[in-house]
């Protein structure tokens, strides 16, 4: 690569590379075998108290309510229990490591109280397309539960879907909480659901192997659904963290995601656009009902449960605690393929691309220090919380090429760091030179196990000499806690 490459440094749309995703066939969940339970199983509320089940909506995992057990103590079919969610409360209950509740209309949301159905009893809480506005005292439960520690798993559908007739709707009621709460109004997530009612699509997945969602124990999500809903628009800017991780076709980077995920405080926060993809065609009667779970086109029922373990991972358990490290498998770098574009790494313009100049491992994008040709120092940086008493990898694929001839002199280097929240370095994990240049990428690994229980920064150096270029070029990036 010439030192022109730096002009050709633009980002596009994602379009071509989720393009090349396959459609697949959607997840059929697997309930041959019981696995192993977590010694705390994590407790998932899913909220019924905001109209719900209004109109031609079912949106409940059970009849039996606030316990699903009620109903059936050990459901071995979706229809064990009642509810178009059935087949998202049957799955995870089937795997012995959730504990799940609802909370039955007529009751409120509330966080630190004595109540069975308190938020503080929880590590994940669904709001599955909720249809009446949340009091003020309940955004101020939500949003200190999730600055806590607490998974909050927004679900909404299109714009003027008010099953219930109050003069609001889903879109308006996530805006009202995000917007409109006493404990940040700032745009706290780093997002806006967009006031749009789509009527049909396949969202794609963007390409970042790493991702725990995307990849996660209960499959591999390649596409979801559209049958009439909406998506958001990112704002990195507000909240570095947010991540697009489904793009409506012919959008990308900050909008039209469908799927996106995002933290707020030590919590983890995730938006789908859609009531469709968690509708399993079964519910109450007199209900009409359409079965996304096991839509073909989509992976949907891997979409829904990847996310709900990712969220019910988050630390601090949304107040709830029982005291542990949480040390399951868990990646904790955002964009850790650099598919979302420039978003929520700290990083030189230019050095987040998908310039055809080099190539990615996987997917569109990559980070590329250096290649110039030119005296200069290029950065990208990522703060991250390693949780105490966890074990920690940093693992990174790295192609390194050069047009520098020499054997013996380090002219352009690549220092891998890591910070402390006030900028000095604790340690040196690596520093590769162009006497590594080689073909391919060649996957690097640096333990972070010292660094666990505190909040690092860490950070790559690009720097070149004067004359000759060398390009440094990242891609696939994880750090993985266990």
């Amino acid at each position: 690569m010439l030192g022109s490459q730096r002009s050709r440094r633009k980002l596009s749309t994602l379009l071509a590379g989720l393009g090349l995703l396959a459609t697949g066939a959607a997840l059929q969940v697997s309930t041959s075998a019981t696995p192993a339970h977590a010694a705390t199983p994590h407790r998932v509320l899913f909220d019924n108290a905001h109209a719900e089940t209004a109109g031609n909506a079912d949106w409940i995992v059970s009849t039996s309510q606030p316990d699903p057990l009620g109903q059936d103590s050990s459901p071995s079919a979706e229809s064990d229990w009642t509810g178009a969610l059935s087949s998202w409360g049957v799955a995870l209950q089937k795997t012995g490591d959730y504990s799940l509740k609802t909370l039955p209309s007529g009751s409120s949301l509330g966080y630190g109280g004595s109540s069975a159905t308190d938020l503080s009893n929880f590590d994940t809480l669904v709001l599955p397309e909720p249809n009446t506005l949340f009091t003020t005292a309940e955004k101020t439960a939500i949003m200190n539960f999730v600055k806590n520690g607490g998974g909050l798993f927004m679900i909404s559908d299109h714009t003027g879907a008010d099953r219930n007739n109050d003069g609001e709707d889903a879109v308006e009621i996530l805006n009202d909480l995000m917007t409109n709460n006493s404990v940040d109004s700032t745009d706290p997530f780093g997002f806006s659901i967009d006031s749009l009612s789509i009527s049909s699509g396949y969202p794609a997945a963007i390409s970042d192997s790493a991702d725990p969602v995307l990849h996660g124990s209960f499959g591999t999500v390649t596409k979801s659904l559209i049958a009439s809903g909406t998506t958001a628009t990112l704002k990195p800017a507000d909240n570095s963290s947010v991540k697009g991780l489904l793009y409506r076709s012919g959008y990308s980077g900050n909008t039209g995601a469908f799927f996106a995920t995002s933290t707020f405080g030590s919590g983890r926060v995730a938006f789908w656009g859609d009531s469709s993809p968690i509708d399993d065609g079964t519910g109450q009667s007199g209900n009409t009902l359409y079965d996304g779970w096991n839509d073909t086109g989509a992976t949907n029922a891997a979409l829904a449960l990847n996310a709900t373990e990712w969220l019910s991972g988050a630390s601090g358990s949304g107040g709830g605690d029982d005291g542990g490290t949480d040390c399951a498998d868990t990646q904790l770098l955002g964009n850790a393929g650099f598919e979302s574009g420039a978003t929520t790494w700290s990083a030189t313009s230019g050095v987040i691309t998908n310039s055809t100049g080099e190539s990615a491992r996987s997917g569109s994008y990559y980070a590329l220090l250096g290649g110039n040709g030119t005296a200069g120092t290029e950065t990208l940086s990522q703060s991250v919380t390693i949780p105490s008493g966890c074990s920690a990898t940093l693992a990174l694929y790295l192609h390194i090429d050069t047009a520098e001839t020499t054997t013996s002199t380090a002219y352009d280097t690549l220092g891998v760091q890591v910070l402390n929240s006030s900028g000095t370095v604790l340690g040196t994990l690596a520093t590769y030179s162009n006497l590594d240049a080689a073909s391919g990428y060649t996957q690097r690994t640096f333990s972070l196990g010292g660094y666990a229980g505190q909040t690092v920064t860490l950070k790559f150096t690009g720097t070149e000499g004067s004359k000759l270029q060398t390009s440094f070029v990242i891609d696939d990036t994880a750090l993985n806690v266990t």
